[in-house]
C-alpha cells in the first residue's frame, strides 16, 4: 500500500516536472513572439524582452530605495522566503537539468541564493539586536 502511494506520487512528480519543462521551455519564446506579431514584424523578441528587463531594473532601484526603515526587517523575511524559492529551482535545475550549462547555471544559482538566504539572516538578526534594550 505504502509502495504504491509513493510510486504513484513519484510519477506525479515527474509529470509535473516535465510540465514545468515545457513551460520554461516555450513561455520566453511565446511572448517575444507576441510582441514580434503583435507589432507587424517591427519590434525583435530580444528587444522586448531587454525592455522588460530594463524597466525591471528601474522599479526594482524605485521601489528599493523607497522602502522607510521601519519596514526593512519585515521585507528582509520576505526577501528570505523568496530566496528559497529560488534555491528549490536550482537543486532542480542541477538535479534533473538536460545539459551540462543548466547544471552550471542552477549550480551557480543555488550558491548565490544560499549566500542571500544567509547574508539576510545575518542583517535581520544585527537589525533586530538594534530594539533590544541594552543593559546597564
Amino acid at each position: 500500500m505504502a509502495n504504491e502511494l509513493l510510486d504513484k506520487a513519484i510519477s506525479d512528480l515527474e509529470r509535473a516536472v516535465e510540465a514545468v519543462r515545457t513551460a520554461a521551455e516555450y513561455v520566453p519564446e511565446a511572448a517575444g513572439a507576441a510582441a514580434h506579431g503583435v507589432s507587424g514584424g517591427a519590434i525583435d523578441p530580444f528587444v522586448f524582452r531587454l525592455a522588460i528587463f530594463v524597466l525591471s531594473i528601474f522599479v526594482g532601484y524605485y521601489v528599493v530605495w523607497s522602502v522607510t526603515p521601519a519596514l526593512h526587517t519585515p521585507l528582509m523575511a520576505v526577501t528570505n522566503a523568496i530566496s528559497s524559492v529560488i534555491v528549490v529551482g536550482a537543486l532542480l535545475a542541477v538535479g534533473i537539468s538536460l545539459s551540462g550549462v543548466a547544471t552550471g547555471f542552477g549550480f551557480v544559482a543555488l550558491v548565490l541564493a544560499s549566500v542571500n538566504i544567509f547574508g539576510g539572516f545575518l542583517v535581520t538578526q544585527r537589525m533586530l539586536a538594534m530594539y533590544k534594550k541594552k543593559d546597564k
